[in-house]
């Protein structure tokens, strides 16, 4: 099978830990990686942020990425490339035309966009799946939302003009339903996780009064460490965490995200983190790190007493997935897609968003039972063994593409 992925703003290339570059961008890539792997030609069409970039990128055997001209070939807010949709649509189309897929699989909303005005002329299935929805930001973020005026309406339009929506848990498919989509087009496959590279087995980081991280040194380490890992902005709940900190006085916090360490200074969002922990008196227990690699990151989770994901709504969230595959134990906001992955009382605990004293009881419930920190990060592994990996995800994915290709290959036939 012939796949053409659009993934407008998330490059599986991109370098993780910005504020427009996460999740999407790891699933992205990793579902192409996984189709190829079951003999699918995969091509990951990206819009050019960079003008050193050639045009066409392997990614992994089976899988291309292709940078599209669509706007200045440098770094733009997510928010503010809807205006170049129509160029990215054109340079597809015109791709197509000549050497047409046999499914495209959009990923987020102007990628629908652009993926519809380019496809559904030449007659080749669009799957969409949105990774995020404007109503739940709006319903979150009310006036700070910057998305553009028409991304409820087009979002909707999409839902309604695509051949199928894959959603990422169930709390999306009833946010589809309210928006007018049908039901009996939509399928939920969940993201998924690395399994070669996130296992229970292997180093955690270590951890000791002598800084043997790296980044860290005090002469009374506390006994405990939390770890979260998530894009440095407001919506992912660390102001939360840091909160819950000042009640949780056993535990040290280690974030993951953003810029690079030596940047951290300039980035508002740290500067405002550590000022609430300065206020709070946990700034000697709160450790940015920046930007950690995904090489690193399995032996930081494994590090962990608890991983904390603490969002305010998440369309699915794949660190808890991560945590879980190390066989720790989550922390979760009850919010989108953690309601699917973290089963509360099994491999986690559910709090509720923006409730930092709830964060803390069940954190402090958590860190003082070792018995029920081990069951939860056995299950947890388990778990994201059996049901999170991606060549399982990318199976799952085929079953929608199939039946779809195959409505194509007869429309073809009969004509």
């Amino acid at each position: 099978m012939r796949v053409a992925m659009v993934s407008e703003h998330a490059s599986p290339l991109a370098v993780l830990g910005g504020v427009d570059a996460g999740g999407q961008n790891v699933h992205v890539a990793a579902l192409a990686t996984a189709l190829a792997r079951l003999g699918d030609r995969v091509v990951v069409h990206t819009r050019r942020d960079d003008a050193g970039l050639p045009r066409r990128v392997r990614l992994a055997r089976g899988v291309e990425v292709d940078h599209v001209d669509a706007g200045p070939p440098t770094e733009v807010p997510k928010d503010e490339l809807l205006q170049y949709m129509g160029a990215f649509a054109d340079d597809l189309r015109e791709q197509w035309l000549a050497d047409p897929p046999d499914v495209v699989h959009a990923h987020f909303w102007m990628s629908g966009l652009a993926a519809i005005a380019a496809a559904q002329e030449l007659g080749i299935p669009v799957v969409h799946t949105f990774h995020a929805l404007g109503t739940v930001k709006r319903r979150h973020q009310g006036d700070r939302d910057t998305s553009p005026p028409t991304r409820i309406a087009d979002e909707a339009r999409i839902a309604r003009t695509v051949d199928r929506v894959v959603a990422t848990c169930s709390d999306e498919v009833f946010e589809l339903l309210r928006m007018g989509a049908d039901g009996r087009r939509i399928t939920v496959v969940p993201c998924g996780v690395d399994l070669d590279r996130f296992t229970p087995d292997g180093p955690a980081e270590p951890r000791d009064a002598t800084g043997t991280d790296g980044v860290h040194a005090t002469v009374d380490t506390p006994p405990h460490r939390l770890v979260a890992a998530c894009r440095l902005v407001e919506r992912k709940g660390l102001a939360d965490v840091i909160t819950a900190l000042a009640d949780i006085p056993d535990a040290e916090l280690h974030v993951a995200g953003g810029p690079e360490a030596s940047a951290l200074e300039a980035d508002p969002e740290a500067r405002r983190l550590r000022a609430l922990a300065a206020d709070l008196g946990v700034e000697d227990r709160l450790i940015l790190r920046g930007r950690v690699g995904r090489a690193a990151m399995p032996a930081l989770l494994r590090s962990a007493d608890a991983v904390v994901c603490a969002p305010w709504y998440e369309p699915f969230g794949i660190v808890p997935l991560e945590a879980m595959a190390c066989g720790v134990p989550v922390i979760a906001t009850a919010v989108g897609g953690q309601t699917d992955s973290v089963v509360h009382g099994v491999t986690g605990v559910h709090v509720p968003p923006r409730d930092p004293g709830a964060l803390a009881r069940a954190a402090n419930a958590l860190l003082r039972d070792a018995d029920r920190r081990r069951e939860y990060g056995r299950d947890g592994a388990s778990r994201a063994r059996l049901r999170f990996g991606f060549d399982r995800i990318a199976r799952s994915t085929r079953d929608v593409y199939a039946p779809l290709v195959a409505r194509e290959t007869r429309r073809t036939v009969v004509r």
